[in-house]
């Protein structure tokens, strides 16, 4: 009897599962993975920051004993955002500075530098965010109010896109610049032989080279205010395209000590010492910090008419834009970058850039590759150059919202024939099968949200217009949500590890309160980001 109710017992235990230990559970969810076959799912297991399992809440209960559970409540969750262009200091730095986003006219301006100026009382005045093209008259403003409020204190104030600004006169003083100067891929605007502020492109380095450089601890405060920020809309990777080295070595020490928790793909500058440290030093990589990619700057924004055009612009006739740089300089570092096994990122948004920029590509690329050679923007492209991006293999990387802004007044640069050309998301995308996108914040808005919408409904926040933009070219939600994911981390040749929710994968995920992939139009921009994860770690949980 004894030895039947020990074979019993052992056969009982024997039955019972012994639940693996882990350190978290989520579950009765909506999760959307984001593989190959962008299942559903309803629970997702975490342990040491990666994903171990994927799959039905009631599986994942009864497998796993989690430190901490968390009931999603039917809540949508998608791989953790990413933004695929952006300038996430420049936008930590901006937040310190005077804000001119959505100003109004040149007086609305002038009123928001003022206060400005009452609460920063010494040093230079930087502001950014002013564009023209939301005043009523849409011309550039002059510095005579600036030269009279602030006689004495430098002021530069950039444009929306940072590809013009305005400077006082005591700033043009102090930077040494002069009415009738020349350089080559910038404009210092002169008005009946005064200068009246306007630097357009490579003017402005003129003066921002003057203004002191942010501290150590500046810089510190910069990213962790932009870090926040950007955790509370849901992005756990952003690429920041363009940054000296010394700011990429300060990212990975504050990564190092888990200061800074941002996953962070980070463009080196074109400049020689940004060039003679990655090439002295070869790619960085951790799990947070990949640095293998140059940016260049083919030419300047449409907005500010500095984006090279084949044709001269319709609202200013004889005049194309321009290169920032010599067509030998792009060719000859291409070379350098093929070489070293690095990722050519070039800004090009007029269709003569671009143009420019595609043959060089195809020079070294020489036919079907995996380089992953990106062209930033790709905004004007003309109908005979888009089968360079699929027959070389080459990356659109684009940012939905800049059509949405631009949309007001880009048919008056353009003319009607080349707008059909322009912002041409959809007939990318098509090229190779995927694209990915992004905000180039702060030269727009944060919010990957408004990216979403803008791919897929073509409008912008206030829903304009009713029909869509240029709708042929719309992307599918599906498409939409992988450009913010699976196709943001392949861009970055990191899809292997992060962009869709599979075992094995960091564990990196936002919950949202809407379904994206369900919604009704009129709810998406009211979207609010629940939760993010990074790592496994809750770095974000709105109260």
């Amino acid at each position: 009897m004894k030895y039947v109710l020990t074979i019993s017992l052992l056969s009982i235990f024997s039955s019972m599962k012994i639940k693996q230990k882990i350190d978290l559970l989520i579950y009765n969810a909506t999760v959307y993975t984001v593989d190959s076959n962008f299942s559903k799912a309803e629970a997702i297991a975490v342990d040491k920051g990666k994903i171990i399992a994927v799959g039905s809440s009631k599986d994942l209960q009864d497998q796993y004993d989690a430190t901490e559970n968390i009931d999603a409540k039917g809540n949508a969750i998608f791989p953790g955002l990413m933004d695929a262009h952006s300038h996430f200091l420049d936008f930590g730095l901006g937040l310190n500075q005077a804000d001119l986003v959505g100003t109004t006219s040149w007086n609305d301006v002038i009123e928001r530098v003022k206060k400005f100026a009452a609460a920063h009382k010494d040093g230079w005045i930087v502001g950014n965010g002013w564009d023209q093209n939301d005043w009523p008259d849409e011309i550039f403003p002059n510095n005579e109010k600036l030269n009279e409020l602030f006689p004495d204190r430098p002021v530069i104030l950039s444009r929306v896109d940072g590809h013009a600004a305005i400077a006082n006169k005591k700033a043009l003083e102090l930077s040494g610049v002069k009415a009738g100067d020349e350089l080559h891929g910038g404009v210092v605007e002169v008005v009946n032989g005064h200068l009246t502020g306007i630097l357009i492109d490579n003017a402005t380095g003129l003066v921002y080279s003057k203004v002191p450089r942010a501290t150590e601890a500046q810089l510190t405060d910069a990213l962790l205010d932009a870090e926040k920020k950007c955790f509370a809309v849901g992005l756990t990777t952003v690429s920041d395209c363009g940054l000296d080295y010394t700011y990429a070595l300060l990212i990975g020490s504050l990564q190092k000590s888990n200061q800074l928790k941002m996953r962070m793909y980070i463009m080196l500058s074109d400049s020689k010492r940004d060039y003679d440290f990655i090439f002295a030093n070869g790619k960085i990589k951790t799990d947070r910090l990949n640095v293998r990619a140059m940016k260049l700057f083919a030419d300047g924004a449409l907005g500010s008419r500095g984006a090279c055009l084949l044709q001269p612009y319709a609202d200013k006739p004889g005049w194309s834009g321009f290169l920032l740089s010599s067509s030998e300089h792009f060719d000859s570092m291409a070379n350098l970058i093929l070489q070293h096994g690095l990722q050519m990122c070039t800004h090009a948004i007029g269709d003569s850039a671009d143009r420019m920029m595609l043959k060089i590509y195809a020079k070294y690329l020489k036919g079907k590759n995996d380089q992953r050679w990106r062209i930033e923007h790709a905004q004007v492209i003309n109908k005979d150059d888009f089968h360079y991006f699929g027959d070389y293999n080459i990356i659109p990387s684009v940012q939905p919202t800049h059509a949405t802004s631009d949309m007001y007044w880009a048919g008056d640069r353009l003319g009607k024939d080349r707008l059909k050309y322009a912002y041409a998301n959809n007939d990318l995308k098509n090229e190779n099968g995927w694209i990915p996108l992004g905000t180039d914040f702060p030269v727009e808005d944060i919010s990957p949200i408004k990216t979403f919408y803008a791919a897929v409904f073509r409008k912008d926040a206030k829903g304009w217009p009713e029909g869509g933009f240029q709708m042929e070219n719309a992307l599918s939600r599906e498409d939409a949500i992988r450009g913010m994911t699976i196709w943001a981390a392949k861009a970055n040749f990191e899809e292997h590890e992060k962009g869709s929710l599979e075992k094995g994968k960091f564990a990196d995920f936002v919950l949202l309160d809407t379904d994206l992939m369900k919604a009704d139009e009129k709810d998406i921009l009211s979207t609010k980001v629940l939760m993010t994860f990074v790592n496994g770690e809750k770095v974000f949980q709105r109260n």
